[in-house]
Formats: structure tokens, C-alpha cells, sequence
């Protein structure tokens, strides 16, 4: 008997090749054979709870009493739990990948924010929280990557008057592109942390001072732009006017990429042989060490993603003469623990934005359309998120097919935005509109300001590093 045998008659794929050392122990050690073998199999498979005390399919029907799975070899008493959705431009993979990160064992809550699109694992634009156990995926390769926004103290007449002053001060103030260094390292305290957390920040401790301070590529920018607020008593704590702001977008660069990768690999090895089906979803018990290294690695490079934004502001401010008189600053990409109905959970945002009640915070569109400063209405049913963006509608593949860069450079100057550098990958065109983005999640966040991008630069490099 063979293991497609052995599968015809009842046994799951994924226990067929045990079943097969047992039925040669059954031929061995009891003369077994033929119809007889077929037959016992094929018993088991139907009633396994008769024979957990069987002295030669005792492992089997153990197995499959206690890890029940179908013939893909997903557990068949592991229903998904229901995800709460925002947005009308989500598509089915999207949604799919939404479905199987909710079949998880220690799933307690979910949500898909308006706007989602497929990632890696689990959507850009998915939240999910789990009972003690991190899903390395479920953060995200860039882990806490996130947003600042900070408001200068120059009139926004200064904009147009002094306009090559202000670009002087983005090609200066950072470094883009994938690898982007800088050849001596910027000092901040984030570098007297403990990088010993784990094998891995301890060997990158050097890369990531060499990329402090440095906004990496794919959808990474720095940019200029008019801050429009109207009403008073925002949580902005300023007058209500038009202001000039900087604002950033990018996380952990490689530092962040290296923690990911090697702690979702570890997850993938220490999986259950009945849940390899959850692939990329591969998850870690915090009660272990690998959890807790993970879990520690992870709150470095939040601090580290942190520190690059804050050297990104404060040297462009320099550079330019200005002085920072407010701001913002939220990440996405993280996994925090909250209380939820009453339960800890671990929960992971996986490109969408904390909004707890009051919570600030700050959602981009794209180089040509704005992005808003919100506060959360800390909605249950959300877990207190929001989106993190627009969310794309194309690959960065078909994007580069179908938009050509200099005409959207040519077009957005006829607004009055001018693009320092970016790539077609990156047009307004392969994203949601925000303002239909921002109509589908008005229960999650209130709107204090409105961001209008001016002078813009990303990497021109093509790659992804989102």
C-alpha cells in the first residue's frame, strides 16, 4: 500500500505519510496485508476514537481525534471568526487574504479598512487581533513605519517667494532609495538603546546607523505643503489658518526588513504540521523566546523608525532656518497591546492607522491630492483603526505600463506641485481617491486639517519598499 493508497482510503494528506510507517509496522508486526491493510485504514479514518488504544493505530487516530483536518489539511473545527469591512474598492484576493488571517486559532477580532489591497500574509490595510501570539507578517516588513507631519513657523507666502530654498532643503535633508545611507552617521540617542534585544538587531545595529536619518523608497517621501485648519480648539493646539508643513513617510529600512524576515522564517519552522496551510501567517506565542525576542525587536525598531523621522525633520528645518511650532506623528505597520471587550490582545495593524478616541494622527493621499489630520472615534468594531492611506488600485508592474512620469511630473506642475523626483510606480493614478476613502470611514476618524502637497520628493530607484 502506498500513500495515494492511503489517501483514497480516508487518510488526510497531511498525516499519509505517517499512516504509511504504521501500516508497514502493521505488515511487520501483525502479517497484515492486502485487503486486510485497506480495510483497518480505511476504518480508522471513519471512527479513529475506537481505536486511540490500539496497539498499532493508536498514533494515528490520536492524531486525527485531536487535529481534526480536511483534505487540504486545514483544521476543520477552526472556523473563521467575522471581519468588519470599510470601503466600496476592495477586491476579492484582498478580502481573501482577510479571511484566512480571521481562521488563525487565537483570532479575536478583525477588520479591513477602506483602503486595503493585497500584501503579503495579510492585507495592507488589514487589522487583526490576536490572544497572545504576533504574527511577524501581520506587522509588516517595514516594521513601524509611519507618518510625521510638522508646521514651521514661515508664512506660506514664503513657499512660492523662497521656493528653491525649501527644495534645497528636501535634497539635502535625507538620503532616498533603497540601500540609501549616509557615509557618516547621524547621532541619536536611538543608537544607546539595547541592540542586543536579539541575534539579528545586534548584527545590524551598524547598517541602521549608517541609514539613520535616510527615507528608503517605494511609496517613502518627504515633502512640502500648505496645513489648511478652520476650526477652532483643534487638537492641533493652533490658531485656525494656513500654515507650511513637512511631512514624511517611511519606517525601519533595512534594520526593520531584517527583523521581519528572519522571525517570520522562525515562525514557519515552529508551526503545527496541521496549520502550514496559513503560510505567510505563520504566528509566535509570546510565551516563548522567540516571541518575546520578536516582541522586543520589534519595539526597537519603532523607537529606530521613530528616530529617523525625527532627524529627518530636524534637518530639513535646519537647512532651511525655519522652527517646528507643531505636529503629528503615528505609525502603522506594529502590533500593540490593548484591551478589548474586556480581553489583551495583541493587535496588529498592518498599514492602518491607531484611532482610539482623540487620538491624533495623519492620512496621506498621494504627490498630487491631499492627505488629512484626524482624530480617532475609537470604534469597537474597528479596534480603534483607520486607514493608513488611499491604498493603491495597481501594481507597481502595471503602474509603470501605464503611466509615463514626465507628463504626470508635466501635469501636476499645472497645479501648482512640483515633483523633486519619484517614479511612475508612484502617480496619483494608482491610487484611491482619499476623499471617497476618507467619506467611507467617517465613524472611525474626525478631520482637524487638510494637507495640501507642494513641493514633493521620493526615490526615482523603482523599487518597493512599502
Amino acid at each position: 500500500m502506498n500513500v495515494k493508497q492511503l489517501i483514497a482510503a480516508g487518510v488526510p494528506p497531511l498525516y499519509a505519510q505517517d499512516a504509511l510507517v504504521q501500516v508497514l509496522a502493521a505488515i511487520r508486526e501483525h502479517g497484515l496485508h492486502g485487503k486486510e491493510i485497506k480495510d483497518a485504514v480505511r476504518t480508522v479514518a471513519a471512527e479513529p476514537a475506537s481505536f486511540v488504544e490500539d496497539p498499532v493505530w493508536s498514533g494515528l487516530a490520536r492524531s486525527l481525534i485531536e487535529e481534526p483536518v480536511d483534505e487540504t489539511g486545514r483544521d476543520i473545527n477552526l472556523e473563521p471568526i467575522d471581519y468588519a469591512s470599510w470601503g466600496s474598492m476592495i477586491d476579492s484576493k484582498c478580502r481573501e487574504q482577510m479571511s484566512n488571517a480571521c481562521r488563525l486559532p487565537m483570532a479575536r477580532g478583525a477588520a479591513l479598512m477602506p483602503d486595503a489591497h493585497v500584501g503579503y500574509g495579510m492585507p495592507i490595510g488589514g487589522v487583526l487581533g490576536l490572544e497572545n501570539a504576533v504574527v511577524p507578517y501581520g506587522v509588516g516588513v517595514d516594521i513601524a513605519c509611519r507618518m510625521k507631519l510638522s508646521v514651521i513657523d514661515w508664512p506660506v507666502a514664503q513657499l512660492e517667494r523662497r521656493k528653491e530654498d525649501f527644495k534645497n532643503a528636501l535634497q539635502r535633508g535625507t538620503v532616498f532609495g533603497v540601500g540609501g545611507r549616509y557615509q557618516k552617521p547621524l547621532d541619536h540617542a536611538v543608537m544607546d538603546e539595547d541592540w542586543h534585544v536579539c541575534r539579528v538587531t545586534r548584527e545590524v545595529k551598524d547598517k541602521a546607523w549608517m541609514q539613520l536619518g535616510t527615507s528608503g523608497s517605494g511609496n517613502h517621501f518627504v515633502e512640502w505643503g500648505t496645513l489648511s485648519i478652520t476650526e477652532p480648539g483643534n487638537a492641533l493646539g493652533l490658531e485656525p489658518g494656513e500654515y507650511v508643513a513637512l511631512m514624511s513617510h517611511s519606517g525601519s529600512r533595512g534594520a526593520g526588513a531584517a527583523v521581519c524576515n528572519h522571525y517570520s522564517r522562525l515562525a514557519r519552522q515552529k508551526l503545527p504540521k496541521h496549520y502550514e496551510f496559513v503560510g505567510d501567517l505563520a504566528w509566535l506565542d509570546l510565551d516563548t523566546e522567540a516571541g518575546q525576542e520578536y516582541w522586543a525587536a520589534m519595539n526597537l525598531m519603532g523607537e529606530y523608525a521613530s528616530a529617523n523621522h525625527a532627524l529627518i525633520h530636524k534637518n530639513v528645518a535646519n537647512l532651511l532656518g525655519a522652527r517646528i511650532i507643531g505636529g503629528v506623528e503615528n505609525h502603522h505597520n506594529f502590533a500593540w497591546k490593548e484591551v478589548h471587550d474586556g480581553r489583551e490582545l495583541i493587535v496588529h495593524r498592518k498599514g492602518a492607522t491607531p484611532a482610539g478616541e482623540g487620538v491624533l494622527g495623519v492620512i496621506p493621499g498621494s504627490m498630487g491630492s491631499p492627505a488629512y489630520v484626524v482624530t480617532g472615534k475609537g470604534n469597537p468594531i474597528s479596534l480603534g483603526s483607520a486607514s493608513h492611506g488611499a491604498g493603491r488600485v495597481m501594481s507597481r508592474t502595471e503602474a509603470k505600463r501605464t503611466f509615463n512620469f514626465v507628463d504626470t511630473r508635466r501635469e501636476l506642475a499645472t497645479r501648482g506641485i512640483t515633483i523633486l523626483s519619484a517614479g511612475a510606480d508612484e502617480v496619483p493614478g494608482v491610487y484611491k481617491d482619499i476623499d471617497k476613502v476618507m467619506a467611507e470611514q467617517a465613524d472611525l476618524v474626525h478631520i482637524v486639517a487638510r494637507f495640501d502637497p507642494k513641493i514633493v520628493k521620493m526615490s526615482d530607484d523603482g523599487k518597493s519598499e512599502d
